[in-house]
């Protein structure tokens, strides 16, 4: 055997750099479940579910193109439980010249990799992952060439790059950004089209029998199971987006609607990426729609930019910040992460729809994980890395390269706002004002203190109050802080006594 071929569970494209020049008739390739991934934290059954269906689905789709697939299932007899072990066996077993690998996404993975020709005795080909717009190198020196970070203008030069919605050297519309036409609320609607649900084939439903099994202890449930695990499959739910929810996605992309826990938002996020879309391609799919006039441009634009905005500019700082990042905390939050996390069991109405959504979906969109869980998390003084791992754990999108920056810097400000602006602390008029959350819950959001008053409110001046000697380095928090500055000593008093109480009857 020329090449073995390692691809990982994330990696399930026939475009990924390390198949590029393969040859059925001399490379191999190595496909491997194995326990330490699926544990090293708790993943939801749904998260271990969909991956490990869709590598199996992508296996068949390489031995139907002729090559020799080593594929190895969780339950195999003698699987060792981790990458570099089933490394080791299939190269004793199969006798490669070479390995070939396309780069890891996640800093731990790589450090494994990085042992590999150590361990193997072989050398190891690890290749630049093309999937992604900005390789390492020119975010460091996109990085290097600014006094301060932000995804703002790193999101210009990817337009520019790209292309996308431009009009020679200006933007289409003559405007970056359309986010404030993005801020509307919304309602539940009966004629509201539906996602695409996929019934489990023969290999999803054995996929979840062993999922139900051996991870019976993790959070979620594997009922209604409708995952996309083909890249057929996750092409029709992209075509699905397109046509029936990008032209009002703008206008629905920050609301929260109890009834509806999807609005209009893609759900693609789980299929771009395991690398069954390819995110550019899904780029200009979308753009295709503005200039055929089957979307406006305030949707088409929010959708490009949570792409190759957000994505590619969180996996920048991962790489540029790690393993740093992964220990930051820069305002000193210690505090447990409460249970009603894991059960969804609390008085606060959208923390229990939000964490209820998260439950049973294994997802909960943008605004529900940085207004809802991530802004309780933060104005509460929850430690920043139980924090992450929370939300690495229950969300079947969640990577760490994209979820760690996401919540350690942008959610939790742990970095001390080297990914942000700011902090995204609000009180409880925020998602009063976006959400019908509010309208039966126990707790108040226009009342400030006292009995019945919402505790997103006395926390928030509880964070401002107890972190004003931190906040000060934050420019755009400045209006806030002289209000709190400005507030009766009593007042003060007030909030911060009313934070302690609410605080200690949740530890």
């Amino acid at each position: 055997m020329r090449n073995l071929i390692f691809i990982l569970g994330d990696q399930l494209s026939p475009d990924i750099s390390s198949l590029d020049g393969a040859d059925p008739a001399l490379d191999g390739i190595l496909i491997c479940e194995v326990l330490e991934e699926a544990s090293y934290v708790r993943h939801h059954k749904r998260k271990i579910a969909f991956i490990f269906s869709a590598m199996r689905h992508f296996g068949r789709e390489l031995e139907a193109k002729g090559f020799h697939v080593r594929y190895v299932r969780l339950d195999d007899p003698g699987n060792s439980g981790s990458f570099t072990g089933e490394l080791l066996r299939a190269v004793q077993i199969l006798d490669p010249e070479r390995v070939r690998v396309t780069e890891a996404g996640e800093w731990r993975v790589m450090q494994m990799i990085d042992s590999w020709s150590s361990r193997s005795g072989l050398a190891v080909d690890v290749l630049a992952d093309h999937r992604f717009l900005c390789s390492h190198a020119e975010f460091r020196a996109w990085a290097a060439s600014r006094p301060e970070l932000r995804m703002e203008f790193f999101y210009r030069d990817m337009r520019r790059k790209t292309g996308l919605l431009m009009r020679g050297a200006e933007p289409e519309g003559r405007r970056w950004n359309y986010d404030l036409e993005n801020r509307k609320l919304a309602s539940s609607d009966l004629f509201q089209p539906r996602h695409l649900h996929v019934e489990p084939d023969e290999i999803t439903r054995e996929v979840l029998d062993l999922v139900e099994v051996r991870f019976a202890g993790h959070i979620g449930s594997l009922k209604n199971f409708g995952f996309a695990v083909t890249r057929a499959d996750a092409e029709a739910a992209a075509r699905l987006f397109i046509a029936e929810f990008l032209p009002d996605f703008g206008v629905k992309q920050d609301a929260m609607v109890s009834a509806d826990p999807f609005l209009n938002h893609s759900l693609l996020s789980f299929y771009i990426n395991i690398g069954f879309l390819d995110p550019l391609d899904v780029c200009r799919a979308a753009e295709r729609a503005y200039h055929e006039g089957r979307a406006p441009l305030n949707s088409v634009e929010g959708f490009i930019r949570q792409i190759i905005g957000w994505r590619e500019y969180m996996r920048g700082v991962y790489w540029l910040r790690m393993p740093d990042l992964a220990t930051a905390n820069f305002l000193q939050a210690t505090r447990p992460l409460p249970q009603f996390y894991w059960t969804g069991k609390t008085d606060m109405n959208c923390l229990a729809i939000a964490i209820g959504d998260t439950i049973r979906h294994a997802y909960a969109h943008h605004i529900q994980r940085l207004m809802v869980t991530g802004n309780f998390a933060l104005i509460a003084g929850i430690d920043p890395r139980e924090v992450h791992q929370w939300y690495l754990e229950v969300y079947a999108d969640a990577y760490e390269w994209v979820e760690m920056p996401n919540v350690i810097g942008m959610s939790q400000f742990a970095d001390g706002g080297f990914l942000g602006s700011k902090p995204y602390a609000a009180s409880g008029s925020y998602i009063a004002h976006m959400s019908d959350y509010c309208t039966d819950c126990r707790y108040n959001p226009k009342k400030k203190t006292g009995p019945g008053a919402c505790p997103f409110n006395v926390l928030y001046w509880d964070f401002i109050g107890r972190n004003e000697d931190k906040l000060k380095t934050v420019p755009r928090l400045e209006p806030v802080l002289a209000a709190w500055q400005r507030m009766p000593a009593e007042r003060q008093a007030e909030y911060r006594e009313n934070a302690r109480v609410f605080l200690e009857a949740l530890s």
